[in-house]
């Protein structure tokens, strides 16, 4: 009677685990889902449409609508502050308009407005070589370098060739901001370069005056090298400039002059005589001395 107990109440405690676990189950996937917070919400200004650089602003290149998130760095959500406002870095549809993005109040739009304060832009008329091949693109930095006479009476050198400026950057470079008809740039054969007004002299100068070729060069790479030039006259002797920071290249030292002297007269060393023969004779009470040569009195 036990036996049958014990099991009779085995079989229930069984039952009702599995019953219980059934049971949580349901009640667990009818549960609704707690909502997750909304994150908060900006009104802010975007471009209705891609902007390109150089576009000055109207109204409807704008639309407002909510961001989500903080407010970027110079966002804003009004409109009428960005209107007549021009593009100097492109702004892509649906992007917030921010003040890094645009030109000064007042500076209009166009190449113009790309230029900061205090520097210049200096155009160079310039090919596919000089252009390195079409690389020579808007943002990329540049090294300008001229090849001429250096307009001194005494070069024996020829035709010499130097690094001028050297990190340059690009403004523009074979095209222009405005479209044609068709929607495609208008091709030009320029480069616009970022200088200050003394190298703008310099360029205008070496324009007129040399040939021109820009070297491409790494953005990341802004150290100024010191270079010294070549010339025509050093591509055939394996030679090189000194540096403008090294000390003056002093000629080498002429060679002393040898003049032969004449030659000595060896003379004979003197023959050693032998001492003289004396022969001392005593006649009576007086005494005298000969001297014969060595070998004559023998």
């Amino acid at each position: 009677m036990t036996k049958r107990f014990i099991g009779v109440l085995f079989f229930a405690f069984v039952v009702a685990s599995v019953a219980s676990l059934l049971l949580y189950r349901f009640l667990a996937s009818s549960r609704p889902l707690a909502a997750k917070p909304e994150p908060a919400m900006t009104r802010l200004v975007v471009a209705a449409k891609d902007l390109e650089v150089g576009r000055v602003l109207k109204e409807d290149d704008f639309k407002v609508m909510d961001w989500p998130g903080g407010t970027p760095q110079g966002a804003t959500s009004r409109v009428q502050d960005l209107v007549g406002r021009g593009v100097i870095s492109i702004i892509y549809e649906k992007e917030p308009v921010v003040e890094s993005r645009l030109a000064p109040r007042g500076a209009g739009g166009g190449l113009a407005s790309m230029i900061p304060p205090g520097m210049r832009a200096v155009a160079i008329r310039v090919n596919e070589v000089v252009g390195v091949a079409g690389f020579v693109t808007p943002g990329t930095r540049v090294d300008v370098l001229i090849s001429g006479n250096n307009g001194t009476a005494s070069n024996s050198l020829g035709v010499m060739t130097k690094t001028m400026l050297q990190n340059m950057e690009v403004l523009s470079a074979g095209q222009d901001f405005k479209k044609d008809a068709e929607g495609k740039p208008v091709l030009v054969q320029v480069v616009n370069l970022l200088v200050t007004p003394e190298q703008a002299e310099m360029l205008t100068l070496a324009a007129a005056q040399t040939t021109i070729q820009l070297v491409l060069r790494n953005p990341l790479d802004r150290e100024v090298s010191k270079t010294p030039g070549t010339a025509v006259g050093l591509l055939f002797r394996g030679g090189k400039l000194p540096t403008p920071e090294g000390p003056p290249i002093a000629p080498a030292p002429a060679r002393p002059r040898v003049v032969a002297e004449a030659p000595r007269k060896i003379e004979a060393p003197p023959v050693k005589r032998e001492p003289p023969f004396v022969m001392e004779i005593i006649s009576g009470t007086t005494k005298n001395n000969i001297s014969f040569p060595n070998g004559e009195g023998k």
